[in-house]
């Protein structure tokens, strides 16, 4: 029975581990629950019903990114140490969703990735779908998920790898056809009713919490939770949860408490026991901080230029061209019109490193031309946002029906270093030849980062051709160091660059030259930018 004092206790309800389909008729626990509402709300579409969550978290201290991720790479271009894996597993509306947004608050770290296991639940057949329509079919039971999947996706998070995330519709008891993209972070935070009940999962987990609820407590949500936001009843809420998510709690759920390293009672309330976790994790994390870009810095001094690299020919027209996009006092009319001639020099210059055959074709006069064609796959271009954007023109104009996909990679104030946080690509790019546009490149370390996220995607590193007007020699070193088959291709390379980081003699902020924005801005240039 229910106790008075467990439904006044009771809070917001989590997302939830199984539908009990609508039902109608006399509640078994009579006048105590006649106080709850009996008429249901209309539906509502349940968080893994909707749109992919926004990309970020407000909280009072900061806004926390959850769709992107910090540099996972050393100044070697290998990953770094894998992400931090928090496991937080507990009963159903133990309060686990709770848990986890306030770790995510209190550890004050602005790149983090919230994985739920009602992401994974397995699709159901027919049969399947008319027992879920009676009550009958059993959501919390080890065999209604894809532990497969699941495991899958979080290897490959843990290591930094993008994943393909499904959506579940707890409506119709199946994956939505669009999947979510997500991508690795420092910490990563999976919650789940058997989050700890596989044991090829429990090996992914770096920490794992018990979330502790009384049972009345929790029956009371699951109560709230199905009635008031699923438009359920309390006589199906209730058969669901007496035929399967108590005996399932009991055999499946609360003895994985014995794996746990750290159990939290009462949930989002134990305060003390979320400092503990909290602490915890940042110890761990300063054992792993790396700083990218002053790695950078120190690397590769006084080497030859590597063989990857090609620069174009400085011809007069060449280097007058660059005079003139050098000059800080040439007018912002001037400074597009040339750096646009520039370009257009600097696409055809790398076109000529795509792979041609040999071909025969007979002229209008009835003889025949021995010549060149592409012949493998197709071209795509892709810039680093936002001063890479003002290459897709010059590009566009000498490659027919090319393809095209941006990424966003801005500078973080606090730390200098390069952030992921958005991208776009075409579809099944891994075949492609990709030309990957930055308008300069100092340190290298945001060029890295984007060339990351194309194998991330599959594309082959001989395939990928780094493309920029004027590159610093650190950040050619970085980038052929990092990735030796990168073909990197520049009209200029300077020596030198200062202590913010900025290309000595360069070409100031591209970006805010070409556009006309004042510096600093708030579309942080992806490199050698001031700001």
């Amino acid at each position: 029975m229910v106790s008075w004092a467990a439904l006044e206790k009771a809070l917001p309800v989590e997302g939830g581990d199984g539908p009990s389909p609508p039902e109608r008729g006399p509640g078994p626990l009579g006048s105590l629950l006649s106080r709850l509402p009996l008429a249901p709300s209309p539906r509502r579409r349940t968080a893994s019903q909707c749109q992919p969550e926004p990309p970020l978290l407000r909280t009072s201290k900061r806004t926390i990114y959850t769709a992107g991720r910090p540099p996972w790479y050393s100044e070697t271009g290998a990953p770094v140490d894998e992400a931090f894996v928090i496991g937080l597993c507990g009963g159903s509306a133990s309060g686990k969703t709770t848990v986890a947004t306030r770790i995510i608050e209190a550890l004050d770290v602005p790149w983090v990735v919230l994985l739920s296991m009602d992401s994974f639940y397995k699709v159901l057949d027919e049969g399947q779908q008319a027992l879920a329509a009676r009550s009958d079919y059993n959501f919390d039971h080890p065999d209604a998920f894809d532990f497969e999947l699941l495991v899958s996706v979080l290897r490959k998070l843990k290591k930094g790898k993008s994943v393909k995330v499904p959506v579940y519709d707890f409506t119709t008891h199946s994956r939505r056809r669009e999947w979510k993209t997500v991508y690795g972070a420092n910490v990563i935070v999976f919650e789940g009713i058997l989050a700890f009940a596989n044991k090829e999962l429990l090996k992914l987990l770096d920490m794992k919490v018990f979330v502790d609820t009384d049972s009345d407590i929790r029956l009371v949500r699951r109560l709230q939770r199905d009635i008031m936001e699923r438009g359920r009843d309390v006589a199906g809420v209730i058969k669901q949860y007496n035929k399967f998510v108590k005996p399932s709690f009991e055999q499946y759920i609360e003895p994985t408490v014995q794996v746990a390293d750290i159990v939290v009672p009462r949930g989002g309330e134990n305060f003390v026991a979320l400092d503990l976790i909290v602490q915890h994790v940042h110890s761990q994390l300063e054992k792993r901080e790396i700083t990218v870009r002053a790695a950078l810095a120190s690397a590769h001094q006084g080497q030859p230029l590597p063989k990857t690299l090609s620069v174009l020919e400085s011809t007069p027209q060449v280097r007058g061209m660059h005079t003139i996009i050098r000059n800080k006092d040439t007018t912002r009319d001037e400074f597009i019109f040339y750096s646009k001639r520039l370009m257009r020099l600097l696409i055809e210059h790398a076109l000529s490193f795509l792979p041609l055959k040999s071909v025969t074709v007979e002229t209008p006069q009835g003889t025949t031309y021995e010549g060149k064609r592409f012949h493998r796959q197709r071209i795509t271009g892709v810039s680093i946002l936002r001063a890479g954007e003002t290459m897709e023109q010059a590009l566009t104009a000498v490659c027919k029906d090319i393809r095209l996909g941006k990424i966003l990679i801005q500078t973080n104030h606090d730390t200098g270093e390069p952030e992921l946080h958005y991208l776009r690509l075409p579809k099944e790019i891994s075949e492609d030849y990709v030309i990957l546009m930055d308008s300069t490149v100092s340190t290298g370390a945001a060029a890295m980062m984007a060339v990351r996220v194309l194998l991330d995607h599959d594309v082959q590193e001989d395939r990928i051709f780094l493309l920029s007007l004027l590159m610093a020699e650190m950040g050619v070193h970085s980038v052929a160091y990092a990735f030796p088959r990168v073909h990197i291709i520049t009209t200029a390379v300077d020596k030198r660059i200062n202590e913010e980081f900025h290309i000595i003699p360069g070409i100031g902020n591209f970006g805010d030259r070409y556009f006309g924005t004042d510096g600093p801005s708030a579309w942080c240039e992806s490199d050698g930018m001031d700001c």
